[in-house]
């Protein structure tokens, strides 16, 4: 998220509900224009650092921003719009966005990029882009992205032989066979049962969809989910990687310097973590490396947070301002420095802190090859039962066959009214 501090700054973690209006923590200035700008978690902190040289640029208009809790964002957001009391503009995690579509709170966007002198849709990286574009129409602003990759350790992959990554998945599978060591209580890969990233990036490398008929429907008893699942189910099956969740791993960074496992699927924010947690001797231990797919370099997922203007702001040219100040790759490149979020503008990546940076270079690589989810209202709540009964598959107690089924029975369950919606002739809403 962003970064300021000096000048008069509202960062809140109160947001009023419903009837209440917004609270704010400074007075305005008599005569200036105030934009309220809504984060998530610590980007809030982060864009307050930048936001003084966007004043001075622009002088009579004020910031004011209100930092949201990252557990209870989703939920202030939509009891915002029940209560008419959206702000001028947020940052929106980009499987949010067709939810907020859907109900016609945001503004949209196509014609102020395409008259802009600094977003260059062409600088992006495409799916990251397209998760921002619902129906074909563009409604946010890639701020930052984030995917998933493998955190490996390069000393344990030497000593079983090993000089390179995995570069596909039956070299990944046998490094994790040499590797694992159950009665050792040492693993090939952690894959935390309560999370679906992981799942969900592997299902991703698959070439069938993971809905089908325009979202009417889930795919997960397509061949390719099967395939993926399949993959995912035998790491646990084989013992390469020990069925826990994340609450039992308790410290995956201390586990992963001490040989708990060799493989680890997470994001950015761990190239700073695993540089703050492991001691000077183990930093050339460790490397990052895309996604093995089935049969070379693979997908991921294409996640990460856009910004957003909504249709009730009446500040929308402000907004777009703001907007542009925080796409410029300048401006990029500082806001990774400050917080670790990647940029999503491939031109971005020049700064020396990215492009000299062999851990994050893997991440620039990936994000070449990722891939949006399913642009639906519903998307969030189907990935958390495919991990629930994927999870149940890891351990025994359903097949691929039973569990894809199983999958696809709660998905379509989810999509009840979105099919309905459809097929009246009614634009699908949450």
């Amino acid at each position: 998220m962003v970064k300021r501090a000096a000048r008069v700054l509202c960062v809140t973690l109160a947001l009023a509900l419903a009837g209440a209006g917004i609270a704010g923590c400074a007075k305005q200035e008599q005569g200036t224009r105030t934009l309220q700008f809504w984060t998530i978690g610590r980007e809030g902190e982060a864009v307050a650092k930048l936001l003084p040289e966007f004043e001075a640029e622009h002088p009579g208009l004020h910031v004011e921003i209100q930092q949201l809790p990252l557990t209870a964002a989703h939920q202030k957001l939509l009891t915002a719009y029940a209560g008419d009391s959206t702000p001028d503009i947020t940052q929106l995690g980009n499987t949010w966005i067709p939810e907020m579509v859907a109900l016609g709170a945001l503004e949209p966007l196509d014609a102020r990029v395409a008259s802009s002198k600094i977003i260059a849709r062409d600088d992006y990286f495409p799916a990251i882009w397209s998760t921002n574009v619902i129906d074909g129409t563009l409604y946010g602003v890639p701020w930052y992205v984030d995917t998933r990759l493998l955190f490996y350790r390069k000393d344990l992959l030497a000593k079983v032989g090993y000089d390179h990554p995995p570069r596909d998945w039956t070299e990944w599978q046998a490094m994790m066979a040499r590797l694992a060591r159950p009665q050792g209580k040492a693993y090939g890969v952690l894959l935390p049962t309560n999370e679906f990233e992981q799942l969900l990036a592997l299902a991703l490398q698959q070439d069938d969809p993971l809905l089908r008929d325009d979202g009417r429907y889930g795919n997960f008893r397509s061949a390719g989910f099967k395939k993926a699942l399949a993959f995912y189910v035998s790491m646990f099956k084989d013992q390469q990687a020990p069925m826990m969740t994340n609450v039992g791993i308790g410290n995956p960074w201390a586990a992963f310097g001490q040989g708990f496992y060799a493989f680890y699927l997470s994001g950015p924010w761990n190239i700073g973590e695993f540089r703050k947690r492991l001691p000077p001797e183990q930093q050339g231990d460790w490397g990052t490396v895309a996604l093995p797919g089935p049969n070379g370099p693979g997908a991921s997922n294409a996640g990460g947070s856009s910004l957003v203007i909504y249709r009730a702001s009446k500040h929308k040219d402000d907004a777009w301002a703001l907007i542009e100040f925080l796409s410029r790759p300048a401006i990029q490149a500082r806001f990774y420095e400050i917080l670790g979020d990647m940029p999503p503008r491939r031109s971005s990546w020049q700064a020396p802190a990215l492009k000299d940076d062999d851990k994050a270079t893997a991440f620039r690589d990936q994000l070449e090859r990722v891939k949006p989810t399913p642009p639906v209202a519903e998307w969030e709540r189907i990935v958390t039962e495919m991990q629930l009964v994927a999870a149940q598959a890891a351990h025994g107690d359903l097949t691929i066959d039973q569990a894809a089924e199983e999958i696809d029975r709660r998905a379509d369950r989810l999509l009840e009214k979105r099919r309905w919606m459809l097929d009246h002739g009614h634009k699908a809403t949450p």
